[in-house]
């Protein structure tokens, strides 16, 4: 199996994270406050330099108020072009 770390599925992964951030009305600066983290975290998630683990990303989930189970489904329905 091929490493995700470039795939579609994780450019879709990213977009999704950044529509909830947006919809939450925060911008990185704040996104980052609230999970205790500094800027540069958010951006590097946002941008694929860094992934997250599972529990990384129920905590941002939690911090954007958004439903991670949700979230993760509609990343699991996605199918790449």
């Amino acid at each position: 199996m091929r490493k995700a770390i470039h795939s579609a599925r994780q450019a879709h992964l990213l977009a999704l994270l950044r529509r909830e951030r947006k919809a939450a009305g925060l911008n990185q600066t704040a996104l980052a406050e609230r999970l205790g983290r500094p800027q540069s975290f958010v951006a590097k998630v946002e941008g694929g330099e860094r992934r997250l683990d599972l529990l990384e990303f129920i905590e941002l989930c939690g911090a954007l108020g958004c439903d991670p189970v949700a979230l993760f489904a509609e990343l699991a329905h996605f199918e790449p072009a």
